[in-house]
C-alpha cells in the first residue's frame, strides 16, 4: 500500500536585510561561476588540436560568448547581452577568433572574422566538444580580415587594407555641428598605399567591431584591395593626390568617426 507523507513548515517572513544577503550570496556564486567558465574558455581557445585546413579555408576556435562582456579600467567585468533588441550582427556576434590551422598564418594567432562566419554550415560538429563556449569552425579565408600574434600589431589578410575615414572640419559659428565626412573616400593605413587618400566604391569602409586586449570594445575599418593583381572585387578605384596633400597639410581630418577625427600630426 502506497503511503504519502506531508511535511508542514511554518511560514517565516524574511526581513529586507536577510533577502539582500541571500541575493548578494547568489550574485557572488554566479560571478564566480562565470569567472571560472571564462578562464576555461580562454585556456581552450589557444589549445592545440590535431586538424588541418584545406586550400581556401581557415580553421579557427572562437568563444561564442566572447563579445557579451565589458571590462572597465579598474578590472571590473560586467555581462552585456548584445543579442537583445539589436539586429546588427556586426555589433552582436563575436569576431575575435584564434587560428588553429591556416596558410601562412601561425597557429595561435588572433584573427578578426566576418560575424556571419559563425554559422552551422561552417561548424565542425562533434569535434573537441565539451561544456565550454569555445567551438571550432572551418571558414572561407576571405572571411578573415586582420590577424596578429600575441603582443603584436594587427595586420590585414591578403587582399585587404586598413583605413580611416576623412573629414572636413566645420568652422562655422554654430555649436554642435558635426564635421563633414567625405563620401567614398578613405585614408589607407596599411600596405602599398599606406599614407594615401583613395577614392573607393560605394560602402567600401566596412567597420569591424571587436573586443580589444583590455576587454573593451574597439573598432577598425577594412576595405578590399588586391595588391599587384586584378580582381573584380577591388574597392579602391584611384589615389586622390589633392586630398592626400590636404591631409598632409592638416586641412582635412582623419578618424573612425566624427567624434575622434583629428588632424594628422607627424612626430619627429
Amino acid at each position: 500500500m502506497n503511503k504519502k507523507h506531508f511535511v508542514f513548515i511554518e511560514d517565516k517572513e524574511l526581513s529586507k536585510k536577510e533577502i539582500a544577503q541571500i541575493e548578494k550570496e547568489r550574485q557572488k556564486k554566479l560571478k564566480n561561476h562565470s569567472k571560472k567558465i571564462a578562464e576555461l574558455n580562454k585556456e581552450k581557445l589557444k589549445k592545440q588540436v590535431e586538424i588541418n585546413h584545406v586550400p581556401g579555408r581557415v580553421v579557427i576556435s572562437i568563444d561564442l560568448e566572447g563579445k557579451n562582456s565589458h571590462t572597465f579600467a579598474n578590472g571590473e567585468k560586467i555581462y552585456i547581452g548584445r543579442q537583445f533588441n539589436n539586429l546588427n550582427r556586426r555589433e552582436t556576434e563575436p569576431v575575435n577568433a584564434f587560428i588553429v590551422s591556416a596558410e601562412n598564418i601561425p597557429q595561435g594567432a588572433q584573427v578578426l572574422i566576418h560575424p556571419n562566419s559563425i554559422h552551422d554550415s561552417n561548424k565542425l560538429f562533434n569535434f573537441n566538444e565539451d561544456f565550454t563556449d569555445v567551438k571550432y569552425y572551418s571558414i572561407p579565408q576571405e572571411n578573415c580580415y586582420l590577424w596578429k600574434e600575441e603582443g603584436g600589431e594587427w595586420q590585414p589578410f591578403k587582399n585587404y587594407a586598413t583605413a580611416l575615414r576623412v573629414f572636413e572640419e566645420y568652422k562655422g559659428a554654430l555649436e554642435g555641428i558635426e564635421n563633414k565626412k567625405l563620401k567614398n573616400v578613405l585614408y589607407i593605413t596599411s600596405g602599398e598605399l599606406k599614407g594615401k587618400v583613395v577614392r573607393t566604391l560605394h560602402a567600401s569602409d566596412y567597420e569591424i567591431i571587436f573586443m580589444g586586449d583590455n576587454g573593451a570594445e574597439e573598432r577598425v575599418i577594412r576595405c578590399r584591395h588586391f595588391e599587384d593583381e586584378f580582381s573584380e572585387r577591388e574597392e579602391i578605384v584611384g589615389i586622390d593626390l589633392s586630398l592626400t596633400k590636404k591631409v598632409l597639410d592638416m586641412e582635412l581630418m582623419i578618424g573612425l568617426s566624427y567624434s575622434d577625427a583629428k588632424y594628422l600630426v607627424f612626430t619627429l
